[in-house]
C-alpha cells in the first residue's frame, strides 16, 4: 500500500542474508516473526537486536546495512512516513 502519507512494505529474508547499504525514512516496524538482526551504520556503529512476533518499534530515518544473524527468517511490516 502506498499513498501521499505512507508506504507499507512487507520484508522477508533468511538466516545469513545481508542487504546492501540503503536508506529508510522515519518508519514504524512491526515484527511478524521472531528473529535477530544486526544493523551497521555508515559511521561503523553496530547495533544488534532480537525481535518477537508483535514487537513494534519506531525507527528514525537512517542509512544502514542489515543482516539476519539468527536462525529464523525475518518477517516484518515497515510503514515508511513520507515528508510533507
Amino acid at each position: 500500500m502506498e499513498n501521499e502519507h505512507v508506504r507499507v512494505l512487507r520484508y522477508h529474508d533468511v538466516p545469513g542474508a545481508r542487504t546492501h547499504q540503503h536508506h529508510h525514512p522515519d518508519s514504524v516496524l512491526y515484527a511478524l516473526s521472531a528473529f535477530r538482526r544486526r544493523l551497521t551504520f555508515p559511521d561503523g556503529t553496530v547495533k544488534e537486536r532480537a525481535f518477537l512476533p508483535g514487537d513494534v518499534m519506531w525507527i528514525p530515518a537512517q542509512t544502514h546495512v542489515g543482516e539476519n544473524i539468527g536462525t529464523t527468517d525475518t518477517e516484518v511490516l515497515l510503514v515508511e512516513m513520507k515528508s510533507h
